[in-house]
C-alpha cells in the first residue's frame, strides 16, 4: 500500500467501525424512547434523504477547496451527531442527531477521490480495494462490538462510535495531507491515446436536482439497464439492512425465550461481514477472472431472492444462518462487479458523474427500502417484508438477462 494512502486507511476504517456499531443498535434504540416500526423506517428513511441532497454538495466543495478541510468538517459533523444521539433523552432527539449525520456524510465520497487523486491510473482499482477491506473488517467488528456493549448499557455503542469519531478526526488532522501538485498530475495523466481529463471518480458532479443530467445516462441503452440492476440490488440490501433488526426481534427467541435483542443482531450481522470478508478476500476476484462479470451479477441476484425467501421462514438459528450466508454471498458478488460494469460503459470524463449517480440511487434505496420495511413490519407481514426484498432482487434477473454478452463472455461496451 502507498503510504500515502495508509492515512486514508485507517480513516475509513474507523468512520466504518462508528457507522456499523450504530447499524444493530438504532432500532431498538429508537423503540426505548417509544418509536413504532414504522417511525423506526423513517429514522432510516431521514438520514438517507438528507445524504441524498448533501453528498453531492459536499464532493463539490472539496473539489474546490480540497479534500482534507472537507473531510474534517464531514467527520465533525459525525461526531456531533453521535454525541447528541448518545445523549438524546426523546426522540426528536433521535432524528435531529441523525439529520446533522446526514446532512455531513460525506466521508466516504470524499475518501474515494482523495484516492484518485493521489493514485496514478495503472493502480487505481487496487488502491480502492482499500475501500472494501475497510468495510469488510468493520462490517466483522462493529456489530459484534456493537451487541457486546449494548449488553450493558444501550448508550455505550453510540459513545463508542462518537469515540471513533474523533480518532477519525485526530487522524485526519494529524496525518492526512492534501494532495501535492506531482501527485495530482499523475493521477490525471490520460491512457497513451487519449486526451487529458477530469481523473475518476472526481471530475465533476451533478447535484441531486440535476434531473436532465441524470436523464442522459439512464437513456443509454446497457448502461440505463445496468443503472435498473444497481437499484434493484440497493433496494432489496436497503430492505433486508432496514429491517432485519425488527424482524428479528418479533420472530426469533434466545434459548431462554427472550425476544432477540442488539447482542444476537449485532452477531448476525458479524457473521455476515466474517464472511464477506472471506469472498472478497480474493474468491470472487477469483470467480470473476473465470466466469466473467455478467454471469457472477446473475448469480448473485438469484443467491438474494433466495436469501429473502428463506428468511421469511426462519423461525430458529439454523434456517436464518442459510439465509444470512446466501445474502453475504450475493452482496458480495454483486457491488464490485455491477459497478465495474457501469464504469466500462462510460467514458472516463464521465465516470465521476456516474459513480456519484450509483450512490444518488444507493441513497434513493435507502430512502424507500425503510419506509417500506418499517410500514410491513408495523402491520405484522413479516413474511411480506422477506418476500418485498426477494422480489425486488428477483425482479433484476430478467433485466440482467436483456444485457448483451460480448465474445468474451462479459458485457458489450458502447
Amino acid at each position: 500500500m502507498s503510504s500515502a494512502l495508509i492515512p486514508i486507511f485507517l480513516v475509513i476504517l474507523v468512520d466504518v467501525l462508528g457507522l456499523t456499531l450504530i447499524l444493530p443498535l438504532l432500532p431498538f434504540y429508537a423503540e426505548h424512547f417509544g418509536a413504532t416500526p414504522m417511525v423506526v423506517g423513517l429514522l432510516g428513511a431521514t438520514f438517507a434523504a438528507c445524504q441524498l441532497v448533501s453528498g453531492p454538495v459536499l464532493g463539490q466543495l472539496s473539489d474546490r477547496y480540497g479534500r482534507r478541510p472537507l473531510l474534517l468538517l464531514s467527520q465533525v459533523g459525525t461526531f456531533f451527531g453521535f454525541l447528541l444521539l448518545a445523549r438524546a433523552e426523546v426522540l426528536w432527539v433521535v432524528f435531529l442527531a441523525r439529520v446533522i449525520d446526514g446532512a455531513t456524510a460525506g466521508n466516504l465520497t470524499i475518501a474515494q477521490a482523495y484516492i484518485t487523486d493521489v493514485t496514478p491510473p495503472a493502480h487505481r482499482a487496487r488502491a480502492f480495494a482499500v475501500i472494501g477491506i475497510s468495510f469488510g473488517l468493520g462490517f466483522l467488528l462493529g456489530p459484534a462490538i456493537s451487541g457486546w456493549l449494548a449488553q450493558h448499557d444501550p448508550r455505550w455503542p453510540v459513545y463508542a462510535a462518537a469515540g471513533l469519531s474523533a480518532t477519525s478526526i485526530a487522524a485526519t488532522a494529524l496525518l492526512l495531507k492534501e494532495p501535492t501538485r506531482a501527485q495530482l498530475d499523475a493521477a490525471n495523466a490520460a491512457p497513451e491515446g487519449e486526451a487529458a481529463g477530469p481523473p475518476p471518480p472526481a471530475g465533476r458532479r451533478l447535484n441531486v436536482f440535476s434531473w436532465s443530467g441524470y436523464a442522459v445516462y439512464f437513456r443509454r441503452p446497457i448502461l440505463g439497464t445496468l443503472l435498473a440492476l444497481f437499484f434493484c440490488f440497493a433496494f432489496s440490501f436497503s430492505l433486508f439492512t432496514s429491517g432485519f433488526a425488527l424482524f428479528a426481534e418479533r420472530r426469533m427467541h434466545t434459548a431462554l425465550g427472550a425476544p432477540w435483542g442488539v447482542r444476537e443482531v449485532g452477531y448476525v450481522f458479524a457473521y455476515s461481514g466474517f464472511l464477506g470478508i472471506l469472498l472478497q478476500g480474493g474468491l470472487v476476484g477469483r470467480l470473476v477472472r473465470r466466469f466473467g462479470e455478467r454471469p457472477m451479477v446473475g448469480v448473485g441476484f438469484a443467491c438474494a431472492g433466495v436469501a429473502y425467501l428463506v428468511l421469511g421462514q426462519s423461525y430458529a438459528l439454523p434456517l436464518l444462518l442459510v439465509s444470512a450466508t446466501l445474502s453475504a454471498v450475493s452482496s458480495s458478488v454483486l457491488r464490485a462487479p455491477l459497478t465495474a460494469m457501469i464504469t466500462q460503459q462510460c467514458h472516463r470524463d464521465e465516470q465521476g458523474v456516474v459513480l456519484g449517480l450509483t450512490q444518488s440511487i444507493t441513497s434513493v434505496a435507502q430512502i424507500i427500502g425503510p419506509l417500506l420495511a418499517g410500514a410491513l413490519i408495523s402491520h405484522g407481514w413479516l413474511q411480506g417484508w422477506s418476500l418485498a426484498a426477494a422480489l425486488a432482487a428477483l425482479a433484476a434477473l430478467p433485466l440482467w438477462a436483456a444485457v448483451p454478452v460480448s465474445a468474451s463472455g462479459g458485457v458489450e461496451v458502447r
